[in-house]
């Protein structure tokens, strides 16, 4: 979902890299009953980097993403996870091969078949929320949801029918990511979806993530709430433009030995500064 940002598709193409690289970041496979290989990756990124304002901020990054499988992103403000989104989407000038559903990021053959929650609000605020969300699904077309059922997902039916300009932060929020939703995207990326919402609510949108995920869709969520990624198939953790790491919540917990996701990623943390500072 990008109102008026489809038209940003401006990256180059990908390009050979003409060297090895370690295997990328891959969100957690799915298998067919008989053992079969999985279906091709739906992300594919080799030695992303994006530099702004001649400084470099994404430095080198892989990652390989299946059908169906839900990633989660975990790192500090300011730590990348909203370039790497902008990225697989198509608004952001990039460096390295990066392949969305086969394509180039924000091509016409995967436009409509990405959405985008960004942070920011991006819907109108004059309309309901519900021609809001009909509006998303006639750009939608034969792929798009059934309304009514998003708005049940999302928890907006007290409120559906009055403009988004007099809702709440929260409700707009989650306007916002029923406009989405709707689409019944092949692969969902979404900025902190879930912040500013009440933990019923947050629940709730993470049972849809789940039916999503199990229906097909791939799904690469940030968020600040650590906990969130015991939600998670596979959840990568950046800082300053790197992934410091790969895994799954409960493996987080078992390899440092800490009772919370939280002090697991400041172990982490830690340790990385250390190697970094003994290497130096």
């Amino acid at each position: 979902m990008m109102k008026n940002r489809q038209a940003s598709a401006n990256s180059p193409g990908p390009h050979d890299l003409g060297h090895r690289r370690p295997a990328p970041h891959t969100a957690a496979s799915q298998h067919s009953s008989g053992g079969e290989p999985t279906a091709s990756p739906v992300v594919e990124v080799r030695d992303l980097r994006v530099t702004r304002g001649g400084k470099e901020i994404l430095h080198g990054l892989d990652l390989s993403l299946t059908p169906g499988s839900v990633t989660g992103l975990l790192g500090p403000s300011g730590c990348g996870k909203t370039t790497l989104m902008r990225t697989l989407v198509g608004v952001q000038r990039y460096r390295g091969s990066v392949s969305v559903l086969g394509s180039r990021p924000g091509s016409p053959a995967v436009r409509a078949r990405v959405s985008y929650m960004a942070q920011g609000l991006a819907v109108y605020r004059d309309l309901t929320g519900r021609q809001n969300i009909s509006y998303f699904a006639r750009i939608a077309g034969e792929r798009a949801r059934n309304v009514e059922e998003v708005v049940a997902d999302v928890g907006l039916g007290d409120v559906i029918d009055r403009p988004v300009s007099s809702y709440s932060g929260g409700e707009a929020s989650r306007v916002n990511l029923a406009c989405a939703l709707v689409a019944n995207p092949e692969l969902l990326v979404m900025d902190e979806p879930t912040v500013g919402l009440d933990p019923v609510t947050r629940e709730e949108l993470w049972r849809t993530f789940r039916a999503m995920a199990e229906g097909g869709t791939t799904i690469l969520v940030s968020s600040h709430v650590m906990d969130e990624a015991f939600r998670c198939d596979q959840v990568l953790l950046m800082r300053e433009g790197r992934f410091l790491a790969t895994t799954t919540a409960a493996e987080l917990l078992t390899q440092t030995g800490k009772p919370t996701v939280d002090a697991a990623f400041l172990a982490i943390i830690t340790g990385t500064d250390t190697l970094t500072k003994a290497a130096s």
